[in-house]
């Protein structure tokens, strides 16, 4: 873990104390695991939007991220959340939000959040979920589409989401990387969080690609890089103007 960036680092919030998994959350895997392999089927015959759509029509929160009996999920919010310093946010947004349970735990650090999603499906969930955030709000986006809403954000958290893109070649990453660097504000932050396990599967080597991309990006600074039980999060922030 680096933070060549900040000399005094003071979280977000406090970074969980107790063990990050319980017995139960092997049925977690189990279920991401169907999750994953019901979209996979889905995809062979329609395109990911519809996909997804597919997904969250047919089971209620496929991924489990709102299930209060898996710790796993709660703890690794509650670490994402550590990784963050303390400052004035106000404007962030959460790409690939699904049901939005990771926006609304950034809700209130935050003036304003936005979610978005390429699933329309999961977007309408998220929105009833989100009704007592009157500073939540969503909107239908592929990440691999440049954002036309002319904002600028000083926080974008890209979690759970590259991988799931087909074919992401090198090009198509150093699309991506650029589209969002460009929506940051000098010394804007972005979080970087994909599943990792020791860098031992292939997976994890595709994690490591994407982060790696991320690092390289001409506009974009590492500034802490964090390795946890399953995941990868690398923190970045846009050089200053």
């Amino acid at each position: 873990m680096i933070r060549d960036g900040f000399t005094r680092f003071v979280p977000l919030a406090p970074a969980p104390k107790t063990f990050f998994m319980t017995i139960r959350d092997v049925a977690f895997w189990l279920r991401s695991a169907r999750a994953d392999a019901r979209l996979n089927r889905y995809c062979h015959t329609t395109g990911s939007g519809t996909a997804f759509d597919q997904l969250y029509g047919t089971v209620s929160d496929p991924f489990g991220t709102e299930l209060p009996q898996y710790r796993y999920q709660q703890r690794k919010y509650e670490c994402l959340l550590s990784m963050l310093p303390q400052r004035r946010y106000r404007q962030a947004l959460d790409i690939g939000c699904g049901l939005g349970a990771f926006t609304r735990k950034l809700a209130p650090f935050v003036d304003h959040v936005l979610g978005t999603d390429i699933s329309v499906e999961a977007l309408a969930q998220a929105r009833r979920l989100s009704t007592d955030w009157p500073n939540v709000s969503y909107a239908h986006r592929n990440v691999l589409d440049s954002f036309d809403d002319n904002l600028s954000y000083d926080l974008i958290v890209l979690a759970d989401i590259l991988y799931y893109i087909d074919g992401l070649t090198d090009e198509r990453l150093k699309s991506i990387t650029r589209n969002i660097a460009s929506m940051l504000t000098p010394g804007g932050l972005i979080l970087v969080v994909d599943h990792y396990f020791f860098g031992i599967d292939a997976a994890s080597r595709g994690t490591r690609e994407i982060h790696d991309s991320f690092r390289w990006a001409t506009h974009l600074d590492g500034v802490a890089e964090h390795r946890r039980a399953f995941f990868l999060a690398t923190l970045l922030q846009r050089n200053p103007l």
